[in-house]
């Protein structure tokens, strides 16, 4: 069901006229005729979950419609109804007070869509992996403390086994590697289990439905790819950034665009993201700097790559992160390099950059304020400082004192 409103302006008045539609398809093409014939071109939508993407194609094309952000519009509590939704969102359209949300071309969507089944699956497949790790403990099989890697595939091999009625476990540790930590007798002590029919049927129900997840992901990826190729260079450029690759490259990509062209500037990003403090400001004091946390694929993407980021040795991140670790919590001090990664790929998709990694290398700044902070300890000490570079120095800015 759409609740839709006409609000035209008229003699200094607000003219609203609310109609109720229905969602199938041909109620959606009643309604957009109706919306044009009364509204013109100009729309606006409010909706929640996923219910506004059906409505949305419908309009797309025909006419410019932005999405207002549903709880900075919202009607006072215990007065809300559809059609009065529907008058507020009209009246600010018309008065340009309208909060919107960033929806991309049909083509993104497309893109969001694909990359953000990645991570769905990868959780599907951690949580049937702890389904086998139960089932095997269930049969007093202590094979995770001799393998490391349950699905790899010295794993999976003594998982068929396990699931086909294998018993043996001489037989069963003989599948293993000789690359493998533990001995012979070790796999083998651990594979002593008393384990029911019943329980190799699951295991081999477990093992099948870990196959069935991980054949898509492959095909996924070479999907992606295909998509995004017309992007390579963007992606390229992205992917040479500490803490990245090309496949958290693909995400950015989906989510903000190959151009980052709805966001204006760094700051803008960063604010979407919600990686910057935000501010709650009254009789001018702020009480809360609490983020935003809308964009959730972001987020993740930002969080995971900051963490990969700060442990890449030689990097100038990790430089940063290890500065700012002294005097705050990790987790800060990792969301500080994530809001830094946010400004760097802004700036490199936007403006077309690339990432120069300078590490240990000292940078003209860098030179100029340890310059600065010496003197100034020098002077607080109570010495006068005379600072003119030797020439006989490679490095500018070496002073004598």
């Amino acid at each position: 069901m759409v609740a839709a409103g006409s609000t035209t302006a008229r003699a200094a008045e607000l003219h609203v006229e609310c109609r109720r539609f229905g969602t199938t398809g041909g109620d959606l093409r009643q309604w957009g005729a109706w919306l044009q014939a009364h509204a013109g071109q100009e729309l606006a939508m409010e909706s929640t979950a996923q219910y506004w993407k059906p409505v949305w194609r419908a309009l797309e094309g025909p006419c410019r419609v932005p999405r207002a952000h549903a709880w900075s519009n919202r009607g006072p509590r215990g007065r809300k109804t559809e059609f009065r939704d529907a008058q507020r969102v009209g009246s600010r359209l018309l008065a340009g007070e309208l909060l919107v949300r960033v929806v991309p071309e049909a083509a993104q969507r497309g893109w969001r869509t694909l990359t953000r089944t990645t991570p769905q699956r990868t959780r599907d497949r951690v949580r049937r992996q702890c389904q086998l790790e139960s089932r095997l403990e269930e049969c007093q099989i202590k094979r995770s403390s001799r393998v490391s890697d349950l699905l790899g595939a010295r794993g999976r091999r003594i998982l068929r086994a396990l699931a086909a009625g294998e018993t043996d476990p001489a037989r069963l540790a003989a599948l293993g590697d000789k690359r493998l930590r533990a001995s012979p007798a070790d796999l083998a002590d651990a594979l002593r289990g008393q384990g029911h029919p019943l329980h190799r049927q699951i295991l081999g129900l477990a093992l099948a439905r870990v196959e069935l997840i991980e054949s898509p992901m492959t095909q996924r990826a070479q999907r992606i790819a295909e998509a995004l190729q017309g992007h390579a260079a963007a992606i390229t450029r992205l992917a040479a950034v500490p803490g990245f690759g090309v496949d958290s490259a693909q995400q950015i990509l989906a989510e903000i665009g190959p151009a980052a062209a709805a966001f204006p500037s760094a700051a803008h990003l960063a604010s979407w993201v919600g990686v910057c403090p935000g501010r709650h400001e009254s009789a001018g004091v702020s009480s809360s700097n609490r983020s935003a946390k809308d964009t959730r694929a972001m987020r993740r993407l930002l969080d995971q790559r900051a963490h990969a980021a700060v442990r890449k040795e030689g990097t100038h991140l990790q430089i940063v992160f290890r500065r700012l670790s002294t005097r705050m919590p990790y987790n800060k001090a990792s969301w500080a390099i994530a809001h830094r990664l946010c400004r760097r790929i802004w700036k490199i998709l936007h403006q077309g950059v690339r990432y120069v990694e300078h590490g240990l290398a000292p940078t003209p700044l860098m030179v100029k304020r340890r310059r600065q902070r010496l003197v100034t300890q020098l002077r607080s000490m109570g010495y006068q400082v005379a600072r003119s570079p030797l020439a006989s120095n490679a490095i500018a800015g070496v002073a004598t004192v």
